[in-house]
């Protein structure tokens, strides 16, 4: 992988990391495009880079990440974010397999399409509107909803939205909630991807994957700010997209790519 596919990957995660499109299906499909080696340095380099994307999310919400006040915030991502931990880490090995065939992948994108098309309609009556009101119940329920998202395709951002609207949220506080969740769920994927895994073919930690050289060194350091910098633009146009159209257009979206990606890999890979 060289600097430009590593710029190129960091963009496509800053801008897909928070919409209900899947960053996977894009990142995969993607490295597939450009013939990029899966090798070790890879696979946690699409990982790793979240931590770009997850100080967007603090940048952009500092007020309400930085309020010690109001400790009932933080015990609800806490609380939101064991479904995740646990689960995650029970079914890592069997994850990863999948991110290797891409065909599974393209159905769900397109699957999840489907399922957002009719959100709006199905979810008419919200009964929260802002977070306060999120009680921890419904934060806890909302966090095993995100679960769904470790089949790749799925989409963490969409599967917690849907479940936060199925839990009486507003479409804008299901999104606002998504975000917040992102922080502590992202953060904990990061730091095990990058400290704590032992990656199968070269037997090293993430950190030495990127210590190993000089190279490994720029590409991380520029593949999150890429991704800092995308997702914060990324984050203000869902936010508007939501407000005056809903999921519809997402729905659609993923669909066309979902059908494209499943024709591509199918026929000319």
């Amino acid at each position: 992988m060289n600097t430009l596919q590593a710029f190129l990957i960091a963009i496509i995660e800053g801008l897909t990391e928070y919409l209900p499109v899947s960053s996977t299906a894009h990142m995969v499909f993607l490295s597939s495009y450009f013939g990029i080696q899966e090798d070790d340095f890879v696979k946690l380099f699409q990982v790793s880079i979240q931590f770009g994307a997850i100080l967007a999310v603090v940048a952009l919400y500092w007020k309400k990440f930085f309020d010690f006040s109001k400790f009932n915030f933080y015990l609800k991502l806490f609380c939101a974010v064991i479904p995740a931990l646990v689960l995650g880490k029970l079914f890592d090995d069997k994850i990863e397999a999948v991110l290797g065939n891409p065909i599974p992948i393209a159905i769900v994108l397109i699957l999840g399409g489907v399922v957002l098309l009719f959100i709006d309609n199905y979810f008419k009556n919200p009964t929260v509107l802002k977070e306060e009101d999120i009680s921890i119940k419904k934060a806890v329920t909302i966090g095993f909803w995100q679960c769904l998202a470790m089949m790749p395709g799925t989409s963490r951002s969409a599967a917690s939205i849907i479940g936060g609207m199925q839990q009486g949220l507003s479409r804008h506080a299901a999104a606002e909630f998504s975000f917040f969740l992102a922080v502590p769920t992202m953060m904990a994927v990061t730091c095990y991807s990058v400290f704590l895994k032992t990656y199968e073919s070269s037997q090293m930690k993430g950190y030495e994957l990127i210590l190993k050289s000089d190279q490994n060194i720029q590409l991380f350091i520029i593949g999150n700010i890429v991704a800092f910098i995308v997702a914060i633009i990324a984050i203000k146009f869902f936010i508007e997209i939501i407000k005056k159209y809903g999921f519809k257009p997402w729905g659609w979206y993923r669909i066309i790519v979902g059908i494209f990606l499943l024709i591509y890999f199918s026929y000319f890979k």
